[in-house]
């Protein structure tokens, strides 16, 4: 009798939040539900700690990595921006432990996934910036949802993006559009030299990209595809790449 292999595991950074007067270290159900069903592998918590975890020996037990979306957004000093605005809500130890973590799982060949706050994080992380307040930028669109809105509203359909047609989207999805949520305040400015665009929106905002010289699956979308993916083909489609690509990790892993 033998037995099954063990599923892959996906390490998930969270983000700090207050619980009543005591800090926690949570992640959305949404994006675990999505690799547990939809890449068909097992979510890891990472707790923020910070510099007090070893990323290399994090990184050498995971076979894949995804960076989620939050209310707080990266400090601005992570890319010599000006001071965020006040009451711009922020969560440095989350700061602190994806960007070594995204950097470090590039160069390993980890496949990647971020998203919303992810792809930010990934832009930074590789050396770009950001919009702040994307909204008062000359020619952009208010990619804002509104807080007093239904879920369903919130995420539903809010406008197309533009396929990049060599683009690892346009193969994965068999698109040249798509109509996608929009749930942020910050988006890309200057792109990170080893990032290539794979989406941008109506206004040319930066939607989605990918890690050009990344040796393994590197992908960042500034939607959310873990939305209820199951109703979306294109969403469907993504996280079975990713998943495919945890596989074969884990599969030369060991």
């Amino acid at each position: 009798m033998t037995l099954a292999s063990p599923l892959p595991l996906v390490g998930v950074p969270a983000c700090i939040r207050d619980l009543g007067e005591q800090p926690f270290h949570v992640v959305g159900d949404k994006y675990l539900r999505a690799i547990s069903e939809g890449a068909g592998a097992l979510p890891l918590l990472i707790p923020a700690l910070g510099e007090a975890i070893d990323v290399e020996l994090l990184l050498s037990r995971l076979d894949g990595l995804l960076i989620t979306g939050s209310p707080s957004n990266v400090e601005p000093r992570h890319y010599a921006g000006p001071p965020s605005e006040p009451g711009t809500l922020h969560d440095p130890a989350r700061d602190a432990t994806t960007l070594p973590l995204i950097r470090a799982a590039v160069d390993r060949g980890v496949p990647l996934l971020a998203i919303c706050r992810g792809i930010q994080e990934l832009n930074v992380a590789l050396g770009g910036s950001l919009h702040q307040q994307v909204h008062e930028v000359p020619g952009l669109m208010d990619h804002r949802d509104r807080d007093e809105d239904p879920l369903e509203v919130q995420y539903g359909p809010a406008h197309a993006v533009d396929l990049s047609l060599d683009g690892v989207l346009a193969r994965l999805t068999g698109q040249k559009t798509l109509t996608v949520n929009s749930l942020h305040g910050q988006g890309i400015d200057r792109l990170a030299r080893r990032l290539a665009v794979e989406a941008t929106a109506p206004d040319g905002l930066i939607e989605a990209v990918r890690v050009a010289d990344a040796p393994g699956f590197a992908l960042g979308l500034q939607w959310h595809p873990e939305w209820r993916f199951r109703e979306r083909p294109d969403s469907v489609a993504l996280f079975a790449a990713f998943g495919a690509a945890v596989a074969e990790h884990a599969r030369q892993r060991r």
